[in-house]
């Protein structure tokens, strides 16, 4: 099948899926990664395989703009008016939930994953090591519909959205990690000072050096090109976050971790970084998701379903009491609000976004390629559940604080 007609398929279909979701009040992104099972060529036989398969350089490229939108939540200004009951809430909720995922799955993963070459130290430890790291962030998009939709205010509402906003973060340092730790495993490497620690903050402390450089240079060829229109602007910002991301990548550094610490430097420093964000967001980011997500489900393979299914419930249920025993920890040490530490919880349950780009992001690298598949499954699996009961807990959490009447 022709390329140009494969993308038009996958933009019409996807756009198709995402109105019909936000008819069911879902998230766009949930409608997205079903019209991508939609279009699996395990299910559509007229998709050629390859569609699903070569498709690295458009992931890759959508991620870019993913994590560089997510550094621009992260302004210093905002970050310090939430106060200290958001940021301690956002460390232990999201590290209880990777610790949660992580250990649950060193206890249950040999009962579901089996075969004569796997062991402990190759497989089981380095997969739930991955499935704990992308266990942390939530996604605000349920959150954020639900306080627009009933106008909630309150100190619960304003956890909500600070801590579903900067859990994106924690996420992808936690990603930095446990790609290198899991790769010492998968690889069988001896344990060393220098592999283990060392390496990982030389690949954290490169990915900040480089995000700042490049966050930095586009502060100053967007003063050059401030004048110039919208157009040029875009092509200024794709270009530089291609370079960021792609150097990344060759001097082996963590490139989201890169193309995140440049969105923090623009929103923090950049005199523009209003009219930055609101382009993106005006003119790229609809295109991005619909291809990325959608793309992302066609990534599916159906073949390991029956080995991912109880495991994407055990992942939600894992998941979900890290939550809440991390936010209930995190308020307990901040002095939160009896409110919060008891709700804020229910508004952290949606799943999806950047995960699904960290999952994408596992396959391309050879040394998971025993499980990705798998990984892959859970993780699509537990962003169709969580979007579809994570709004729900939202609604009851604010509910029952009192903040929708």
């Amino acid at each position: 099948m022709d390329p140009v007609l494969i993308v038009g398929i996958i933009i019409i279909v996807g756009f198709i899926f995402g109105e019909i979701a936000v008819k069911l009040k879902l998230p766009k992104i949930t409608g997205y990664i079903l019209a991508g099972i939609f279009l699996n060529p395990g299910i559509m036989g007229f998709m050629p395989h390859v569609a699903a398969e070569r498709t690295n350089l458009i992931i890759n490229l959508a991620l870019c703009f993913i994590t560089f939108s997510i550094g621009g939540t992260l302004q210093f200004s905002r970050l310090k008016k939430l106060g200290k009951s958001i940021l301690w809430i956002t460390i232990c909720e999201a590290q209880f939930a990777f610790f949660a995922v992580t250990i649950g799955f060193l206890l249950i993963a040999h009962f579901f994953i089996q075969g004569p070459s796997i062991n402990w130290f190759s497989t089981y430890i380095p997969f739930s090591i991955l499935l704990g790291c992308i266990a942390s962030p939530t996604d605000p998009t349920p959150a954020l519909a639900i306080t627009h939709e009933y106008k909630t205010k309150g100190n619960v509402t304003s956890t909500i959205m600070g801590v579903g906003a900067s859990d994106d973060a924690l996420g992808i340092m936690n990603f930095s990690l446990a790609v290198v730790v899991a790769q010492s495993f998968v690889r069988n490497t001896p344990f060393s000072l220098y592999s283990s620690i060392a390496v990982p903050l030389m690949i954290i402390f490169g990915s900040l050096l480089l995000g700042t450089l490049f966050g930095l240079l586009l502060n100053v060829v967007t003063k050059l090109v401030a004048k110039e229109s919208e157009g040029v602007l875009i092509v200024v910002i794709f270009g530089l976050l291609s370079c960021c991301f792609g150097i990344a990548d060759v001097i082996k550094c963590d490139a989201l971790l890169a193309t995140m610490v440049m969105g923090i430097i623009v929103v923090n420093f950049n005199p523009m970084q209003r009219e930055i964000f609101k382009v993106l967001e005006r003119y790229t980011e609809e295109l991005i998701f619909l291809v990325f997500f959608t793309i992302s489900g066609m990534q599916l393979d159906f073949s390991v379903l029956p080995t991912a299914f109880i495991m994407i419930i055990f992942f939600v249920l894992f998941r979900g009491l890290g939550k809440v025993f991390g936010t209930a920890c995190g308020g307990a040490i901040a002095k939160s609000p009896s409110n919060v530490r008891k709700y804020t919880a229910g508004g952290l349950i949606p799943y999806g976004g950047i995960v699904v780009g960290l999952a994408l992001l596992m396959k391309q690298n050879a040394a998971f390629s025993g499980f990705a598949d798998i990984i892959i499954a859970i993780v699509i699996g537990a962003t169709i559940i969580s979007e579809v009961i994570g709004s729900v807990c939202v609604k009851i959490a604010l509910k029952k604080a009192g903040e929708i009447k």
